[in-house]
Parts: C-alpha cells; sequence; structure tokens
C-alpha cells in the first residue's frame, strides 16, 4: 500500500498559557512512501516522529495536510477504518490473557458481519504466530513470557487482522541489547514476507539503519533529509543529520577555506576548490582517518584503545568541537603508535564542509556524494 502525506502538519496548544504561540509538532511533511517498504522514522525525543505515525495511523487528527492510502484520502478516517495495524513500546498486552488469546483479540472486536467464525480466528491467530515464530508459548500468559516473546506477540496481533499498512512506534525500547538485535532481524523479515509497507519509529539510529529501506530525519518537527540509510551517512545535508548519525559520532573541528585549500588549525589538510573563504565546520566520519607519519593534521595522542579488529585512537585539537575526538582504524594501522603526537591524513570522501552559520552541507567543486536532501 502506498502512503501519500501531502504537507501534513501538526499543531498543539502550548501547555504554557502565558505562551500564546502554538507547539508545532509536524511540520509541511510531504512525502510518498512507496508500497511494499519499511521507513524509518527517526530523531531525537520530541522531534515529532511518534505524532507522525498517529497522525497516519488515525490517533491524531492534521491541523493541516492530507493523508492517502493508495488512491483512497484517509485524512478524516478513525483508526479502525484504516486497515493499519499497530505495535507500541510497551506491548499493550492483557495481563489474564493467553498469547493465543492476545492475538485473536482484535478479530473477535470486529463487527458481527465482519468477524470470522471461532475456528478461522483461531487459525489465522496461529498464522500470524508461525510468522513471528511464537508457536511454542501460545497458551503461555504474558507475565510468563520474556520481553523479546511479549513483542512477538504485540506484532503478531497487529498482524492477524492482514493489515495494508504496518505502524511500529519504538517497539524495541524494552528490551535488552541481545533481544533488541534479534527481534529488528525478525521485523525485518516479517516485513519481506508480508510485503506490508512498514513504518518504524526510533530514536536509535543503528536500529535504524540496519533495517530501513529509506530514513527520514526529523528534528523540531520538520524532516530534514530522506533517503536510503547509507546515503544519509554519507551525504549528510547538514551538520545535524552528520551529528546524529554514526557511532562513534561524526569527529567536528573548526576550520578554515583559504585560496581553495582548507585548514584545520595550521594545518593545510584538502583541497577546497569551489568553496568561498571563509570559516566553515568540518566533519570527518571516524573511519576517515588514516595514521600517516607525514600526514597534514597534527593531534595530539590522548590514548590508543585496542577493539580487536579495529583500534580506536583518541586525539586531542585545539579546533575540535569536542575534548577529545575518535578515530577508527585498522589494528595493524596504529600498532606503534606512542608519544604525545599523531598525525592523520583525511579522505575526502569521509569528510564533509558545513556552513559555520546556516550549518548547512558546502559541496566541495570535485568531491563528494550525491545530494540525498528531502
Amino acid at each position: 500500500m502506498k502512503i501519500v502525506l501531502e504537507h501534513l502538519t501538526k499543531r498543539f496548544p502550548n501547555r504554557n498559557r502565558k505562551i500564546k504561540s502554538e507547539v508545532v509538532a509536524v511540520d509541511d511533511f510531504t512525502f510518498e512512501i512507496p508500497d511494499g517498504t519499511l521507513i524509518g522514522l527517526l530523531g531525537p525525543s520530541g522531534c515529532g516522529k511518534s505524532t507522525t505515525l498517529n497522525l497516519i495511523s488515525g490517533l491524531e487528527t492534521p491541523t493541516e495536510g492530507r493523508i492517502f492510502f493508495g488512491n483512497r484520502e484517509v485524512t478524516n478516517l478513525p483508526p479502525e477504518k484504516r486497515g493499519v495495524g499497530l505495535v507500541f513500546q510497551n506491548y499493550a498486552l492483557y495481563p489474564h490473557m493467553t498469547a493465543l488469546e492476545n492475538i485473536m483479540f482484535p478479530l473477535g472486536n470486529l463487527k458481527r458481519d465482519e468477524r470470522p467464525s471461532k475456528e478461522e480466528m483461531r487459525e489465522r491467530a496461529r498464522e500470524a504466530a508461525r510468522l513471528v515464530q511464537i508457536e511454542p508459548y501460545l497458551e503461555r500468559r504474558p507475565s510468563e513470557m520474556s520481553g523479546g516473546q511479549q513483542q512477538r506477540v504485540a506484532i503478531a496481533r497487529a498482524l492477524v487482522k492482514k493489515p495494508e499498512v504496518l505502524l511500529l512506534d519504538e517497539p524495541l525500547s524494552n528490551l535488552d541489547a541481545r533481544l533488541r538485535l534479534q527481534t529488528r532481524e525478525e521485523i525485518r523479515r516479517i516485513q519481506r514476507e508480508t510485503g506490508i509497507t512498514t513504518i518504524f519509529v526510533t530514536h536509535d539510529q543503528e536500529e535504524a539503519m540496519s533495517i530501513s529501506d529509506l530514513i527520514v530525519v526529523m528534528k523540531d518537527g520538520a524532516v530534514h533529509q530522506i533517503a536510503k540509510p547509507q546515503d544519509v551517512y554519507d551525504d549528510p545535508v547538514n551538520l545535524f543529520v552528520a551529528k546524529f548519525l554514526g557511532t562513534p559520532p561524526i569527529d567536528v573541528f573548526d576550520g578554515e577555506v583559504k585560496g581553495g585549500t582548507l585548514f584545520i588549525g595550521e594545518d593545510a589538510v584538502l583541497p577546497a576548490r569551489g568553496v568561498e573563504d571563509g570559516p566553515v565546520k568540518v566533519g570527518v566520519r571516524p573511519e576517515g582517518f588514516i595514521p600517516d607519519p607525514d600526514g597534514a593534521l597534527r593531534c595530539g595522542l590522548d590514548r590508543v584503545e585496542v577493539m580487536g579488529r579495529d583500534t580506536s585512537i583518541v586525539f586531542r585539537h585545539e579546533g575540535l568541537n569536542a575534548d577529545t575526538g575518535r578515530a577508527i582504524v585498522d589494528a595493524e594501522a596504529a600498532r606503534g603508535l606512542e608519544g604525545g603526537e599523531v598525525r592523520f591524513s583525511l579522505k575526502p570522501l569521509k569528510t564533509c564542509l558545513f556552513d559555520k552559520t546556516t550549518e548547512a552541507r558546502i559541496r566541495l567543486a570535485d568531491g563528494g556524494g550525491k545530494a540525498a536532501g528531502r
């Protein structure tokens, strides 16, 4: 099911009665979600991602704009008439019911003329349970199940009505690290098997990047970038997006372009042809540093952390926008590093320039990446 959002806007009254202006939770969101894709809505707390999901589900009504499922406008339809399946962060399972009864529950709530027979309800519930691999636990109550098992029951309950759209609101937040990894892989598998258009809300960029076909990066109700996960990581449209994606995060320096050359401090680190002279912000991904005795960027060596296959070089620089920076390199490349200084060459495709005032991306005349903005 294709989903089309046209100038979707949601404003709420300000809780502070002394402030007359409204709070804009979603600001002029226009986007077409292709049929059968998994979309990650990503951003910090309060960015508007859950409100966007609630607008799509019908739990909230937009202040402005329209929503289409295929060619059908659903802007003012109640949730039960939209054909959506919802999975929440807290599972919302009935504690006195077994897993099977929880999965069957939405079918029992259908209107009499739409309600399947008891036998058919059981079969559909078992089919959904098979899909999420929860069959052995159908006779257990939620208190007798792990968090991951409960989350699978919640997903099966959302799938049992055979929705055209599946909406997941931070479904992994209550799970431990290992279960999060397992469950997100299961969500991707289920989405591929069913072909259901799925929207996945999260503040965890690793989750969004690992399973989404496209990610939508939001901040303060506004969409900053929509693209494939790797494109957003490699080609951020502004400094906010660059800093939000990546673990470890991007290293940000104060820099300056002079005569077609990029300087960080006194070091001429890269060509910057086509860029006007003036101060800039320089973002370098941790994997964009190459330890090099003749490298242009001179940094203070803080420590070296061995992490098995890779090594993390923690360094200091007066131009850094943090106390320390971090470079991720091959273990061999860091061998023998000692003393007070480490020098790096920079990989041009892992280095981004940003306007110091607006923080918008500055593109080099001969470098780096496709434009992948909104």
